[in-house]
């Protein structure tokens, strides 16, 4: 018989829907990365969205901004991700403690390279601005902490696919506005980061499994012969 040492971290009753999600994020950043390529002004969809500028955004407010994007620095997201780490090992989740470093660390990983790759920038040649990092990071963080808790919770397709999305919505909201409220990103750019969370969790969720799953057969295989 061959057995799991912990569940699935991506539940396969989410699988289909987040896997549709993912494609149509991967849409979404490969459209902006297009049409943002080496630009180095807010685009027509940037004017339109009315939020608020670095000129506009006040203390107290700005104090939450600043807050919200040291989330997303290095210390900020090292602290957090450990924290989480440390709550999944606790809960006997070690798929998810995976998924916490590999998911953030991807989806930021990926902003990155795409940010070399699109060229776009913001106050000067030297600020590449598209797509978003801080806001893949906490969309990231956030993804993985709701599929995490719709284990826990057993919740069921539609519950879980609302919980997970909501959560992405929610700290991709949060970090996007006060990115653009900072005046570090467009708002262009915080959508790209949003999506590209979207886009790289659940492909690494799957992958976690996959080779989870097979590393549990062999062991399974392996008891019986270790017997013999």
């Amino acid at each position: 018989m061959t057995g799991r040492p912990a569940p699935a971290v991506l539940p396969p009753s989410l699988r289909a829907r987040l896997g549709l999600v993912a494609v149509l994020a991967a849409l979404v950043v490969a459209v902006l990365a297009v049409l943002y390529a080496g630009h180095s002004r807010p685009g027509r969809v940037d004017r339109w969205i009315i939020l608020p500028t670095a000129d506009s955004v006040r203390p107290p407010w700005r104090y939450v901004a600043l807050a919200v994007d040291f989330l997303g620095e290095p210390a900020g997201s090292a602290m957090v991700v450990v924290a989480a780490v440390t709550g999944c090992l606790l809960l006997r989740r070690p798929r998810a403690a995976v998924l916490m470093v590999a998911g953030a660390g991807l989806a930021v990983g990926t902003a990155t390279l795409l940010k070399h790759l699109v060229g776009r920038t913001i106050h000067g040649a030297d600020n590449l601005s598209y797509p978003s990092g801080h806001t893949a990071f906490l969309t990231a963080f956030a993804f993985v902490a709701a599929l995490l808790a719709t284990d826990l919770l057993g919740l069921s397709r539609t519950a879980g696919t609302s919980l997970v999305l909501a959560a992405a919505l929610v700290a991709g909201a949060a970090m996007g506005w006060a990115e653009v409220a900072l005046g570090a990103h467009y708002p262009t750019d915080a959508l790209g980061g949003w999506c590209t969370a979207l886009a790289v969790v659940p492909a690494t969720a799957w992958l976690i499994d996959r080779i989870a799953d097979r590393i549990a057969d062999r062991l399974a295989d392996a008891g019986p012969r270790a017997r013999r």
